[in-house]
């Protein structure tokens, strides 16, 4: 009786992909005003036709496969390939990942309607009554498959926006000719430490610096971990030909690495940022002093 059943599931399948492929064009014309098509191809609708024929024929290998709860089933790839670009846009512009599965669910209605009244023409409702149910089922996959790739394109985005804020909180000054300082303020952790590093290599290479300044005024902890990658960083400028100081090591800090047993003897430190622009010009035979003062001129 099981047998049965999955064997009349699979021909209902079958005939689902074979109705499909005999109307992807008037599908396709349909689905190409669809909010969601329009959403990338706005200039040209001969785009969002031959998109959504594309689509029709990923969903119609889907359904000859036999594989119409199965989000793993090859021809979603090209689903992925094709509305996942679309809901990306949806997901720029704003819409949730609900609202645009909602929107693919919309899909299934001008189809349902192609299809029932193809077999009611036959005189076999209750086999477009089948088939519809089976469609039914494939849109269902297609909504889980489409949210999949928007929640995955919501999280590269927010991590491409990530990347983005730390190269930003992470600026490389130049103080003086040959002088670089990076002043680092809010929590490190390894990601940011790399930005830093790479950040303050790029600079010492463009700006030709002899002297990098790693200011942590602005650092609230710093634990084993923080003092590794400030170690590493010192490391990496000298390896390319700059001096590093760290200033604004505060008491509490100076503290905390002391009970680490944490090494910095190698590591040139100042109590500020002046204090190590001091030591970076003095270093390279640059005096500066005050200005004289000179007496007001009597009327």
């Amino acid at each position: 009786m099981q047998v049965a059943e999955q064997d009349t599931a699979l021909e209902t399948a079958k005939e689902l992909g074979a109705f499909l492929e005999r109307r992807r064009e008037q599908i396709a014309q349909r689905w190409a005003d669809a909010a969601l098509f329009r959403t990338v191809f706005t200039v040209s609708r001969d785009e969002a036709v031959e998109a959504g024929k594309a689509v029709v024929d990923a969903l119609a290998d889907v359904a000859r496969s036999g594989r119409l709860e199965d989000v793993d089933a090859p021809g979603f790839g090209t689903v992925r390939d094709q509305l996942g670009r679309m809901a990306a846009a949806r997901a720029r512009a704003g819409y949730t990942p609900v609202q645009i599965a909602g929107e693919v669910a919309a899909l299934r209605e001008p189809v349902t309607a192609l299809l029932l009244a193809e077999f009611q023409d036959t005189g076999d409702a209750a086999r477009g009554t089948a088939c519809a149910q089976a469609l039914a089922v494939l849109t269902a996959t297609l909504r889980l498959v489409i949210m999949e790739t928007t929640v995955s394109a919501g999280e590269e985005l927010i991590a491409r926006q990530r990347q983005q804020l730390m190269e930003v909180a992470t600026p490389v000054i130049k103080l003086w000719d040959g002088v670089v300082a990076v002043p680092l303020i809010g929590t490190l952790d390894s990601a940011r430490s790399q930005v830093v590093m790479e950040s303050l290599l790029e600079a010492i290479v463009d700006q030709r610096a002899a002297y990098a300044i790693l200011d942590i005024t602005g650092v609230p902890t710093v634990d084993s971990l923080v003092a590794q990658h400030l170690m590493k960083t010192v490391a990496a400028a000298r390896l390319m030909g700059a001096e590093c100081i760290v200033s604004g090591i505060r008491p509490a800090i100076a503290q905390t690495i002391v009970h680490l047993g944490i090494d910095l003897g190698s590591i040139i430190t100042r109590a500020g940022l002046a204090d190590a622009l001091a030591y970076a010009l003095t270093q390279q035979g640059i005096v500066v002093s005050p200005r004289p003062v000179t007496a007001a001129s009597p009327r």
